[in-house]
């Protein structure tokens, strides 16, 4: 890589070392991919020829049983500033020959550690008497502070115990499956995500969160100050949505009465003037069931996850650019012109690195058009 810009990779079967020189050499390409989707990833490619061949030996191992678990961490330094850009485990290996007479490839793919709360059923072996959701969510990842996970648990608006002389709450699932479907009833989400430092990840539990302080700006089409590569922006006003929630009091047996959200949501500021108008009113299932505080976080959350009238994909380099673009963050985006200048919240990041090149492309998303602030920041 160049001088400016420096990958750092860990291995080790639980606890992440340096990696000998002769991984390091034998790399040739090194993705990563990050979002708001199910889980994120990295694949590391390498050349294997004669001087490295146990290579395959050692990785291929990781799909087995000796050694359990090997572990990669994949950090860069841009600029004197080093970035956690993955902290994961390795969960596939393959080797895959050059026909045309290269050298053999080999591809080593693998899931950030959530992938590690995956891997057993503990269906039925642990009970949460009188403990509410977050109380849960912190018992389950006190577990993993083992690899270094860091609990971020943001309590619900309101607190929900069951009497233990009625019911009592079961596990059910792996550790990952469990901690989703607690965060699915509060309408929050839940991720691991790498750092800030190498061995260090947080384990996240809370709504998502878009706003914050946005990242360096994304500049397209401004002379020196350009730092984009390629960007295409789309607005599609058929998504957007307005949730109905349903509320019924059990003493009176009284129907249950549909309540509409309306535009604003907490959950998702707007970042634009203008909004379409919702051609979609779902009703949340089972919402007159759930009690209203937490059928109304979880519309929410729904309605804040499909208002993406407005997406904008492209790449940029990251020399030029000065950073890692990180997801799940803001960034602020010029030079598109009036309708698709503004904020943004980054949903997809995927890193692509091999020696003297490091690129990203995002998806970037937002609920529609013309910028709600006058100035972006730099």
């Amino acid at each position: 890589m160049s001088g400016a810009v420096t990958l750092a990779l860990f291995i080790g079967p639980a606890v992440p070392l340096p990696a000998p020189r002769v991984v390091i050499d034998a790399l040739t390409d090194v993705t990563v991919s990050a979002g708001t989707g199910d889980g994120d990833g990295f694949e590391l490619r390498l050349g294997i020829g004669r001087d490295n061949a146990a290579l395959q030996t050692h990785f291929l191992l990781a799909g087995g049983l000796v050694p359990p678990l090997i572990r990669v961490v994949i950090a860069v330094t841009v600029r004197g500033v080093q970035q956690v850009l993955m902290d994961g485990v390795v969960t596939q290996a393959q080797i895959a020959p050059d026909t045309g007479g290269g050298a053999t490839q080999l591809v080593v793919k693998g899931r950030d550690l959530s992938q590690v709360m995956d891997s057993v059923d503990l269906s039925g072996l642990f009970s949460y008497p009188a403990m509410p959701l977050e109380a849960r969510v912190a018992l389950i990842l006190a577990k993993y502070a083992v690899l270094g996970v860091q609990p971020s648990v943001i309590p619900t608006p309101t607190i929900d115990v069951n009497n233990p002389l009625q019911r009592i709450e079961q596990h059910w699932g792996t550790d990952l499956a469990y901690l989703r479907e607690l965060a699915d009833m509060a309408g929050y989400t839940f991720y691991v995500e790498p750092g800030p430092t190498v061995g260090a990840s947080i384990g996240y539990w809370g709504p998502v969160l878009r706003v914050g302080p946005p990242q360096r700006a994304l500049n397209v089409d401004m002379d020196a100050e350009t730092n984009v590569r390629d960007i295409s922006c789309t607005f599609d006003s058929d998504v957007a949505s307005m949730p109905i929630v349903s509320i019924e009091n059990p003493l009176t047996q009284v129907p249950a009465i549909p309540v509409p959200l309306g535009l604003t949501n907490p959950l998702d500021p707007p970042l634009a003037a203008i909004l379409p108008i919702p051609k979609d009113f779902p009703i949340v299932a089972d919402s007159a069931f759930r009690g209203f505080p937490r059928a109304l976080m979880r519309a929410w959350a729904d309605q804040a996850a499909s208002n993406r009238s407005v997406t904008a994909q492209g790449s940029l380099d990251v020399l030029r650019y000065g950073q890692a673009l990180r997801p799940r963050r803001m960034v602020g985006l010029r030079g598109v012109g009036a309708a698709f200048d503004g904020l943004y919240f980054i949903q997809q990041v995927t890193s692509s690195m091999r020696r003297g090149e490091f690129t990203q492309s995002f998806t970037l998303v937002r609920n529609g058009l013309v910028s709600t602030v006058e100035r972006i920041p730099v």
